[in-house]
C-alpha cells in the first residue's frame, strides 16, 4: 500500500537525511561499533544539517517547524541505518530538547538551545534508576534546599541505562524534591557535565547497539542554583507523562522502519542465495513467510502513520502511543527473528546487518516503558 502522509517537502528532507547517512554514517559503521560511540564530528555535522533544531524556535537557532512529520522522517531514515544512531539522536533532539523548549525560561533557552541545535552540546535525560525500572513515580534521587539560605539545591542519587549518558554535556534529570507528595513531589533539573559531584560511569556493555553510549549517572552532593530547575517545582512527573507519548511514538516509527529495511534486504538475499538448485525465496515456505512479514509491516506502518498525523495535530493520546510502541516493538522482533532464520547460519554472523539489527532490536520491548507497562496502560483505559 502506498503511504500518503508525506508531502513534497517531507520527501525532500528525506533525501537530505539519506545523503547524510550515506556520507557520514555508513563509512563509520565499523569504527562506531569499535569505539562504542558516535563521534563528535558526526553530531556537529548533523547539527549543521539542521537535524537537531527542527522544533527549536528560530530565535534560539532552530528551524521552528511545527510539523512532527519531519521528526518522523528523520527517525525513519536513521533507523534504516541502525537503531543506535536513531536512538542517540532521538534522545537528544526529539525527546530531551522539547522539555527545554516547553518548560525553560527565556534565559535557559538562550543559554542552552543554540548549542543543542548545532550539536555542540549533547543532551541526555535521566529518568530510570537502578531500583525503579519503569516505575518513574518511585524515584530515589533527591534534591533538597541548601541550609545556608542561598536557595541552591543539593542533588544526590543515581540514574542508569542513560542513552548519551557518557558523552552528554547536559542532562535533564528527574529528582524528588518533596518526599511527602508522591508523584507530585518530583521535579526536573538541568545538570551540566562540569557540575562538581556529577560523574558518569563507563559505557555499559550491552547485548546490542554498541554504537550508542549508555551509562550510569551519579550525583554526589551536586550543588546547583535555582536557575537549574526546569519548569515549576513539583511538575516533573506530570511533564514526563505529557512528553512520553512522543518518545513512544518515536520508538514505534524507528522500530517499524528498521524492520522494513532489513526485510527488504532479506527478500533480496533470498533471491540470490541458492539451495538445492534454486533461490531459497522460491521455496513455498519461505515465499509464504515473506508474504506474512511484509503484510505485518505494512499493516503496522498504517497504524503508526495515523499516529504520526494525530500527533502532528496534537491529538495523539497516551494510550494510542502505548499501542504503537508495544506493537511496533513486537512486530519488529518477529520480523527480524524470521529474517535471521532466512539467512541461515549467516544470519548469526555479526558481519551481516541482519544479525546486528536482531540484537539491537531486543531492547525496544524494554525501554521507553516495557511492553508490559504499555499493555497495563491500555488495559486501564478499558476500565479493567
Amino acid at each position: 500500500m502506498p503511504r500518503n502522509i508525506y508531502e513534497e517537502d517531507h520527501e525532500s528532507f528525506r533525501s537530505s537525511v539519506r545523503e547524510f547517512v550515506e556520507r557520514e554514517l555508513v563509512p563509520r559503521t565499523e569504527s562506531m561499533i569499535a569505539e562504542h560511540s558516535i563521534p563528535r564530528e558526526v553530531w556537529l555535522e548533523a547539527g549543521k544539517q539542521g537535524f537537531f533544531g527542527l522544533t527549536i524556535p528560530e530565535e534560539f537557532g532552530g528551524a521552528g517547524i511545527d510539523d512532527y512529520r519531519f521528526n518522523a522522517v528523520l527517525a525513519e531514515e536513521l533507523a534504516k541505518f541502525n537503531s543506535a544512531t536513531s536512538s542517540c539522536f532521538g534522545i537528544h533532539a526529539d525527546i530531551t530538547a522539547p522539555y527545554i523548549v516547553a518548560m525553560g525560561t527565556q534565559e535557559q533557552k538562550e543559554r542552552w538551545l543554540p548549542q543543542v541545535a548545532t550539536g555542540e552540546k549533547i543532551l541526555a535525560i535521566g529518568m530510570t534508576e537502578p531500583s525503579g525500572g519503569s516505575d518513574l513515580a518511585n524515584l530515589k534521587t533527591t534534591a533538597v534546599k541548601a541550609d545556608d539560605g542561598s536557595g541552591d539545591w543539593i542533588i544526590n542519587g543515581s540514574k542508569t541505562f542513560i542513552t548519551n549518558g557518557y558523552q552528554c554535556d547536559l542532562a535533564v534529570v528527574a529528582v524528588r524534591t518533596d518526599p511527602t507528595k508522591g508523584a507530585k513531589g518530583i521535579s526536573l533539573f538541568v545538570l551540566e557535565k562540569e557540575d562538581e559531584g556529577f560523574t558518569k560511569g563507563k559505557p555499559l556493555d550491552k547485548v546490542g547497539q554498541p554504537e550508542s553510549d549508555t551509562s550510569e549517572l551519579f550525583f554526589d552532593n551536586v550543588r546547583v542554583s535555582e536557575d537549574r530547575l526546569l519548569g515549576p517545582e513539583g511538575m516533573g512527573f506530570i511533564s514526563m507523562m505529557q512528553k512520553l507519548p512522543q518518545e513512544r511514538l518515536g520508538n514505534a516509527i524507528g522500530n517499524i522502519a528498521g524492520a522494513r529495511q532489513i526485510l527488504e534486504e532479506t527478500i533480496e538475499y533470498t533471491k540470490e542465495r541458492k539451495a538445492f538448485g534454486q533461490p531459497i525465496g522460491a521455496f513455498q515456505h519461505n515465499k509464504f513467510k515473506m508474504a506474512e512479514l511484509l503484510t505485518m509491516v505494512e499493516v503496522t506502518e498504517a497504524y503508526i502513520d495515523d499516529c504520526v498525523v494525530a500527533h502532528a495535530d496534537a491529538k495523539l493520546t497516551a494510550v494510542d502511543a502505548a499501542k504503537a510502541k508495544w506493537w511496533a516493538a513486537e512486530i519488529q522482533s518477529k520480523v527480524l527473528d524470521e529474517c535471521v532464520q532466512l539467512h541461515g547460519g549467516y544470519g548469526f554472523m555479526n558481519e551481516y546487518r541482519v544479525a546486528r539489527a536482531w540484537k539491537d532490536a531486543r531492547v525496544h520491548k524494554i525501554w521507553a516503558g516495557t511492553n508490559e507497562i504499555m499493555k497495563e496502560l491500555i488495559g486501564r483505559d478499558l476500565g479493567l
